[in-house]
């Protein structure tokens, strides 16, 4: 019993990784295990059971995609950025960004905060771009009836590297967990590049296959020792 479940919620982890292949910025989770004796066994005992004991992120970087959108952009290093969502300030590697109705720089659908502690708001009729530090700049149209005519910087990407113990909280969100610690970064920025997934399909399937075999194994032997109870009964009700 204790495998299966383990093993089920290793199936559970496997999935969401194969359904992410695709996400930009998405970071595999791995459960680990842990064996111990069952309650009441002797030091002696012969039955050691498991259980998945936590899930933890695979911070490894993901291939690099080539993008012609200048506003596509991946942290240097193992650095995130950071973005304002309803429960707070959260992270993600997904480099996508784009300009929200309400002109906000955003990434994840969230908006992204600039070193300033701000959300990142691009002027009416302005097209932002980021260089490789890091700086937001916007170049053309009008702001208040003043023609700009070179490039202004209006703020920073506020970067940050997440150390110690990572956990999701989206497709491609991750924050600090109990032990962790967010460490502002001085890394700059790819420009042009798009980071995706750091699990692939191949990998997930033949990880998928081993703990789907592994849960049907521990699922037989169940239906043996229910097998083994039903035949001592019934030796019991022959006497």
């Amino acid at each position: 019993m204790a495998a299966a479940a383990a093993r089920a919620e290793q199936l559970d982890s496997i999935a969401d990784n194969l359904a992410n292949v695709e996400t930009p910025g998405f970071k595999a989770s791995r459960p680990a295990f842990e064996s111990f004796l069952p309650p009441r066994a002797g030091a002696t005992s012969d039955k050691v059971s498991t259980a998945a004991v936590g899930t933890g992120t695979d911070m490894s970087r993901g291939m690099l995609r080539t993008s012609d959108n200048k506003l596509d952009i991946v942290p240097q290093g193992n650095a995130f950025l950071t973005v304002q969502t309803p429960s707070g300030p959260a992270f993600t590697r997904n480099g996508r960004l784009t300009v929200s109705p309400e002109g906000l720089l955003s990434a994840s659908g969230y908006p992204v905060l600039g070193v300033s502690g701000n959300p990142i708001e691009i002027p009416l009729g302005m097209t932002p771009v980021v260089n490789e530090q890091g700086a937001v700049m916007v170049d053309g149209g009008t702001n208040s009836g003043t023609s700009l005519t070179g490039p202004v910087e209006i703020d920073r990407l506020a970067l940050a590297d997440l150390q110690g113990n990572v956990v999701h909280k989206g497709k491609s969100l991750y924050a600090s967990g109990p032990g962790g610690a967010v460490v502002p970064s001085s890394n700059g920025v790819d420009v042009g590049q798009i980071e995706m997934a750091n699990a692939t399909a191949l990998d997930a399937t033949v990880q998928m296959i081993g703990a789907q075999r592994q849960f049907e194994t521990a699922m037989q032997a169940i239906q043996t020792y229910r097998r083994l109870d039903d035949q001592v009964l019934n030796v019991g009700k022959a006497r």
